[in-house]
């Protein structure tokens, strides 16, 4: 295809791989839940019992159904530890990382086998990169002309970012003039009461931030959605 970078064909296969796994599990449960974590955040060590610490909240969500957590990336050597603590107390989650915009940000996905990470602009050359590593990276995309190219790079699945900004109509006034649209993650400024129109509105996913967890714990809403999610075989 046009555009795409030349990589070995074992990289080639890995991040297509990765991409239609992802693909397939968001069709079975279309929500992402991102979080930036805190310097604090990464020292934490709480649990279910302490319902103030993001790993806290997080067990509290994996346990409710949450298969997509995102975690942003941080320049920071307590960074991986911490996706390892997450991993250690949540295996079911399908885990990412967020805001990935530098080539050092790929060793540590690298080093830790993340099935996906996303990006929250369009650049070709990081996403090349990411290919040629074998990883799975999702640009963010927000102009027809960022959605075409990435398209045309090979990019079956695209993150829509910022979608508050653009209406929830606008992927789908996309459609005539593009034709063939990749599957699209809709992120940022989404409440959980705004996920089931993004979706009825062609919206593939919907992402939504660190919003959703309180002081007390994940919003109520979140979990009611969880209980009550669509969850196709």
């Amino acid at each position: 295809m046009s555009g795409l970078p030349t990589t070995s064909d074992r990289t080639q296969s890995q991040w297509l791989v990765r991409q239609e796994e992802l693909i397939l599990s968001l069709n079975r449960q279309p929500l992402v839940v991102v979080v930036r974590p805190e310097p604090r955040d990464l020292v934490e060590t709480g649990g279910p019992g302490d319902q103030g610490s993001l790993i806290g909240q997080l067990q509290r969500l994996h346990q409710a159904g949450l298969i997509h957590l995102e975690v942003a990336w941080k320049a920071d050597q307590r960074w991986v530890p911490f996706i390892q603590r997450i991993r250690d107390m949540c295996p079911g989650f399908c885990l990412g990382a967020a805001s990935v915009t530098s080539p050092s940000a790929l060793d540590d996905l690298q080093h830790l086998e993340l099935p996906y990470a996303m990006a929250p602009c369009w650049v070709p050359e990081l996403v090349g990169e990411a290919r040629r590593r074998g990883l799975l990276l999702v640009p963010g995309v927000f102009s027809p002309t960022e959605v075409l190219q990435a398209r045309d790079f090979g990019c079956g699945l695209v993150k829509l970012f910022p979608a508050i900004s653009l209406g929830c109509d606008y992927w789908r006034r996309l459609q005539a003039p593009l034709a063939d649209l990749p599957m699209v993650i809709a992120a940022g400024g989404l409440n959980v009461a705004d996920v089931p129109r993004w979706l009825s509105a062609g919206h593939g996913a919907v992402a939504l931030g660190r919003r959703v967890l309180g002081v007390d714990g994940p919003a109520p809403e979140l979990l009611a959605w969880l209980k009550g999610a669509p969850i196709c075989p």
